[in-house]
């Protein structure tokens, strides 16, 4: 049975229409179909992002498998540059593989657009990515902007021109077309009703020619007709220009004349920023893609810069198109064109102010990850889910200087990051990526510390996601034998780490004695923490797994009333998976059914890839025990698809294998190969998030689900 494939893509949303770029949209179309790598170049802030979104909007539909966007900007360091790609994929790779073969493997036999945005400071990085890509996915086209060229072979490039504007003042009413529409645009959202009229046509044009057409110059000073008039604006920018000429001794002959423009712009605009305006733009260029307020103020107050005025500043800068507002899950934040953050970065340095604000960043996100490891366990997790990969950039930032500054590794600042970040790497689906940074954290700081402890804790968590036993086995001895010389909660996270060795190597024996050990301890009486909710869903699969099944409900239910008089969810879903087993066992599909698709729905809002794969297993072994073989087989699908973008089904534990394995017979001997192929391969095909509402609406093994609306 065909099936139609959904528009698929993560493109940013366009919120502003694109003026102009007739020209340059063909000629990208053009060069796709003369290569496979086409690179936008052209100096900072001439739209080369603006013009790719567009590009990839419209070529979208033409891409079986949908264009993706990576946004390359916040990323420092290119070692994870694989990971950020990964990321924007609807791939959560959980295995040992290195990045970029996860990435080749999945991209292989697809037909897809990848857009890599500002790739100018990671250039051999990405040539390298873009040239392994490229041979090992032959449907893969992929679309570049940088302000240098890749230097490819396969690279066709475009370099991206101001946008026109005539050199003759002959003809003022037509002059510059587009670059007047621009300005015209940008000023209406600062002054309602502006309009382009007879009267300011020629000022209008005077201005995009002063601006040489460069778009972020041309929303710079548009953003400042909120406080000026045309003619004095015009006045004060030519002003400027004529203190610093034509700048031909800066930037040399060669370079284009608005590489000098937009300095000046820039600078023009810094200089019409109050000193507490300008400070606070260089201060917050230390941050990653976005921030809120609070860490504003946390990371660039002192005496020179009040806190309290921290909120107004921002609100200025906002209003002068410095920096960029925007409502997210997590609250508002702020974020700032590179271009502009590059200047306030400029200014930090020769303020000499830099390290300083580097460590007070890392002090702050230091902050945050100990607020989330406390809080996870709780009636926030949401909260924190939203909050984590909201500041993810920012995370990065900090680990990366905590890894390289002295002082991060001898107060064991990258140890405890790492360590903290637990709910991160765990909870908000990015394991691989805690598994990078726990083991050069590792290896950075090798003496002994309670912080080490904690991060091979942390990484035995990490590796039992990844289903790498062999490397669960090394850390976890490791862990045992430093945590002898600490305290009881060292020792209690070592004995954490040694049960998940026993999880996957399927010895229940081990497993139960460990489960009993971090149950004995008065945890009942102290604030509650992730690990008694961890030994107690281990301990109630162990007795499931042994047919003890009044033993592990005893377990569940304690589990259940603790969870919820907390308000916590990810736990209680592990409990609920259990809990979806146990009812199996015991001969009632129905009610396993309700408990696993509870499970699901917070696994997938955490979008926890191993539990949602685990539960749409349990779906599938419940749908084939009330006798609906054609949803199971559905189901199968749906589930593999999910541990296809993980690399490792089941997380490799042997129970979770074999009852998968023994459904799939199960399904396949009811319906006979052929039916059971285009069942699967229906589930296989359909997009995660639309599959998931299915089943966590109308489908139920009483009320089989309506024919798939792709059919």
């Amino acid at each position: 049975m065909a099936t139609r494939r959904p528009r698929t893509g993560n493109l940013p949303v366009e919120t502003t229409e694109l003026i102009g770029r007739r020209t340059e949209l063909a000629e990208i179309r053009r060069l796709f179909e003369e290569a496979r790598l086409v690179a936008l170049t052209g100096v900072g802030g001439v739209g080369k992002t603006r013009l790719a979104l567009r590009a990839a909007s419209e070529a979208q539909p033409s891409y079986r498998d949908g264009a993706w966007w990576v946004e390359l900007s916040p990323l420092r360091h290119g070692v994870m540059l694989g990971h950020t790609i990964a990321e924007a994929l609807p791939l959560v790779d959980r295995t040992t593989r290195p990045m970029l073969d996860v990435v080749v493997e999945y991209l292989a036999d697809r037909e897809a657009l990848l857009v890599l945005d500002t790739c100018e400071h990671l250039i051999d990085q990405c040539a390298l990515m873009a040239e392994t890509l490229l041979r090992g996915a032959p449907g893969l086209r992929i679309l570049v902007t940088s302000r240098r060229p890749l230097n490819m072979i396969a690279e066709q490039l475009l370099d991206v021109a101001p946008l026109p504007v005539s050199d003759s003042a002959a003809d003022e009413a037509t002059a510059g077309t587009d670059a007047v529409a621009l300005l015209a645009a940008r000023a209406a959202d600062v002054v309602p009703g502006f309009s382009v009229t007879d009267a300011n046509r020629a000022e209008l044009v005077r201005l995009c020619r002063r601006l040489d057409g460069l778009p972020l110059a041309i929303e710079l000073a548009a953003a400042r007709l909120r406080e000026l008039p045309l003619a004095d604006l015009i006045e004060r920018l030519e002003d400027r220009y004529a203190v610093l000429g034509t700048l031909d001794d800066v930037v040399g002959e060669a370079e284009p004349p608005w590489h000098g423009t937009l300095r000046t712009a820039i600078g023009w605009s810094h200089e019409l920023c109050t000193p507490a305006e300008r400070l606070v733009w260089a201060r917050l260029s230390v941050f990653a893609g976005g921030f809120d307020a609070e860490a504003a103020r946390q990371v660039c107050a002192d005496t020179h810069l009040p806190g309290h005025e921290i909120p107004a500043l921002l609100e200025a800068l906002t209003e002068k198109s410095v920096l960029t507002w925007q409502p997210t899950a997590a609250g508002e934040r702020f974020r700032m064109l590179d271009t502009i953050r590059e200047y306030g970065a400029g200014w930090l340095g020769g303020l000499d102010e830099e390290d300083e604000l580097r460590r007070r960043h890392l002090a702050h996100y230091l902050g945050v990850a100990r607020a989330g490891s406390a809080a996870w366990i709780g009636p926030d997790q949401y909260a924190w889910y939203d909050r984590g990969t909201a500041e993810h950039d920012n995370f990065r930032a900090a680990l990366e200087y905590a890894l390289s500054a002295p002082d991060g590794l001898q107060d064991h600042a990258a140890l405890e990051l790492v360590g903290s970040l637990w709910f991160f790497w765990y909870g908000c689906g990015f394991t691989k990526e805690g598994q990078h940074y726990v083991n050069r954290a590792l290896a950075a700081d090798t003496g002994p510390s309670p912080a080490r402890v904690q991060a091979l804790y942390i990484a035995s968590h990490v590796l039992l996601y990844l289903g790498d036993l062999s490397g669960l086995e090394e850390r976890a001895a490791e862990c045992s034998a430093l945590a002898a010389r600490f305290g009881e909660r060292e020792r209690a996270q070592a004995a954490a780490a040694e049960l998940r060795v026993a999880a996957m190597r399927g010895d229940p024996a081990r497993l139960a004695s460990l489960v009993e050990e971090l149950l004995a301890t008065p945890w009942r009486r102290r604030p509650l923490t992730f690990m008694p909710l961890f030994a107690l869903v281990m301990g109630a699969h162990a007795h499931v797994t042994a047919g003890r099944f009044e033993a592990a409900m005893d377990l569940l239910d304690e589990l259940s009333a603790v969870c919820e008089r907390h308000g916590e969810h990810c736990m209680r879903a592990w409990g609920d998976l259990v809990r979806a087993q146990t009812e199996l066992a015991r001969g009632r599909p129905h009610v396993a059914w309700a408990y696993a698709r509870d499970s699901l729905r917070v696994k997938h809002r955490l979008r926890d890839g191993t539990g949602s794969g685990m539960a749409l297993d349990v779906l599938a072994q419940a749908m084939a025990a009330d006798g609906s073989s054609h949803q199971a087989a559905w189901l199968l699908g749906l589930a593999q698809r999910v541990w296809d973008t993980l690399g490792r089904s089941q997380a490799g534990i042997p129970s979770f294998i074999a009852a998968r394995r023994a459904c799939e017979e199960r399904t396949r001997a009811a319906l006979g190969d052929s039916a059971y192929e285009a069942g699967f391969r229906t589930g296989y095909d359909t997009d995660l998030d639309l599959g998931t509402a299915r089943v966590l609406g109308d489908m139920s093994p009483l009320s089989p689900p309506s024919p798939d609306p792709a059919d």
